[in-house]
């Protein structure tokens, strides 16, 4: 089936339940979409806020307190809100780009120099007795590796698969940078990943998609092959012809389905997960978000597309810039989901 940007658009959003509100649990959904971008505490919950017919945020911040959900550097060496099943498979998968980190990174500095095994003996005897903070790891490998504190942390983080805790992004929580052991926190043990199953959850969650668009999600490299060889995938194509891998029965979303609008956070997936960046904006929107770090706002989506950047002025929605004047109805729509944010911020 040859299919249109237009309807790409919309089957991703169709499944990544952003054309309709579904009734799940933020587990569920969290283990639907493969895990959540949380470098930030806020986006997660703007994440399944846009997803999910009700919301508490307390019940997220449970889930993290009771270890059936927990934030671990994962995907494309960013920290990811994961299942625990979902963190002790994916964080030894992207391992190798974690590894890339490790070597340009600015604040692991020259503590890349350590010999890797000393390193990690080190990091097993600091954390020997439970978590520690980020601060008193980096200060306890200072005396025995004669580098920065805080680049001792950093490389912490990286060389292991340390889980950031409670109250950590918890909703409206304040605390510092704890880790433990990921499978000694939430008692998964680490496990080999079943690649050829990642790559259909992805399928299910941002398909139908290219090895090239399994990459831009995950930053793990060399996925054509693996991708090529699975004889249950189906193919599709795009308009300039390119193929398109997708899971068998999963659902096309119509052209003209309609999408209404929503507010995502500065990063979401559902615009980080494709090769070409292209789903769900267009080069000019996407210029308009970049500042020099980073993304500089949270995101606004109408009919489908990147249509302007907003933010939070105490605890309120302020709109920063629209790409495109709104219709009538979509200002209407833009209310509703305004009033939505702003009754979780009261919260």
């Amino acid at each position: 089936m040859r299919l249109t940007r237009q309807r790409l658009n919309r089957t991703l959003l169709l499944r990544q339940h952003l054309l309709e509100r579904v009734a799940m649990s933020p587990e569920e959904m969290v283990r639907h979409l493969v895990g959540l971008q949380a470098q930030e505490n806020l986006p997660p919950y703007l994440s399944l806020a846009a997803r999910l017919t009700e919301l508490d945020p307390y019940d997220v911040s449970r889930l993290l307190e009771q270890r059936q959900l927990v934030r671990l550097l994962t995907m494309r060496g960013t920290i990811h809100l994961l299942a625990p099943e979902d963190a002790a498979v994916l964080r030894p998968w992207v391992a190798p780009r974690i590894e890339q980190e490790i070597r340009v990174s600015q604040s692991v500095g020259d503590t890349r120099e350590i010999e890797r095994s000393a390193a990690e003996a080190a990091l097993r005897d600091v954390l020997a007795e439970g978590p520690l903070p980020q601060k008193e790891i980096g200060l306890r490998l200072a005396e025995r590796f004669p580098y920065p504190p805080t680049q001792l942390g950093q490389l912490a983080r990286s060389i292991a698969p340390l889980a950031q805790l409670p109250p950590r992004g918890c909703w409206k929580k304040p605390g510092g940078v704890v880790y433990d052991y990921v499978d000694r926190w939430t008692g998964v043990p680490m496990a080999e990943p079943d690649v050829p199953d990642l790559v259909r959850r992805y399928l299910r969650a941002f398909g139908p998609a290219t090895a090239a668009d399994v990459t831009a999600w995950s930053a793990v490299t060399r996925l054509g092959p693996v991708v090529k060889g699975m004889d249950d995938l189906v193919q599709h194509e795009d308009e300039d012809g390119r193929v398109l891998y997708d899971v068998d029965g999963a659902p096309i979303a119509d052209e003209d389905a309609p999408a209404p609008v929503r507010l995502l956070g500065t990063y979401d997936n559902v615009w980080l997960s494709h090769a070409a960046r292209d789903r769900v904006t267009d080069p000019e929107a996407r210029k308009s978000w970049m500042g020099t770090n980073g993304g500089i706002g949270n995101t606004l989506f109408a009919d489908g597309w990147l249509a302007g950047i907003w933010r939070i002025v105490d605890d309120r929605v302020e709109m920063d810039r629209l790409h495109r004047d709104l219709t009538k109805a979509e200002k209407s729509e833009l209310d509703e989901e305004i009033a939505r944010v702003e009754a979780m911020l009261a919260r």
